[in-house]
């Protein structure tokens, strides 16, 4: 079990978890767990302020439109925080990145895309959870936006 397993568990959320090794790509990572890139989901942390982040998810076949995020956030500056920072502020390293087990419980914003079967971090390398991104959303309270 990963943190991201048991914080699956607790919010009852349904999930099929697939272990497969660290990959060297996205593409490498969808193949590896059956899925087209666009539903390998990337969780991005974005920092607002010194003590403000938030979990920004997003199309594996995307990038993050930083316009838009900053105008559904209300803000004028985001930026993304090193990787140490990361590490600090959600308990996971760069790359295995997940709302899911995360050490502080930062809001969520899922692009408007992500819908159906998805596959998002288990929280170490090489670990996927597909999951049902309908139910992902409504587990960790997401707010749904047109951000990539």
């Amino acid at each position: 079990m990963t943190r991201a397993t048991e914080a699956a568990d607790e919010l009852d959320l349904a999930y099929e978890e697939t272990r497969h090794g660290r990959v060297n790509s996205l593409e490498e990572a969808a193949a590896a767990r059956g899925i087209e890139p666009a539903k390998l989901i990337k969780t991005i942390v974005v920092r607002l302020s010194d003590d403000d982040y938030r979990f920004v998810l997003v199309p594996g076949d995307r990038e993050i439109a930083w316009p838009k995020l900053r105008a559904l956030l209300g803000i004028n500056r985001i930026s993304m925080p090193s990787a140490d920072t990361a590490l600090e502020v959600t308990g996971y390293v760069r790359g295995t990145i997940t709302p899911l087990g995360s050490t502080n419980a930062w809001p969520v914003i899922a692009d408007e895309r992500i819908t159906g079967t998805i596959s998002i971090g288990g929280g170490e390398h090489g670990v996927g959870l597909t999951v049902d991104a309908e139910a992902l959303v409504k587990a960790l309270n997401a707010t749904v936006a047109d951000v990539t």
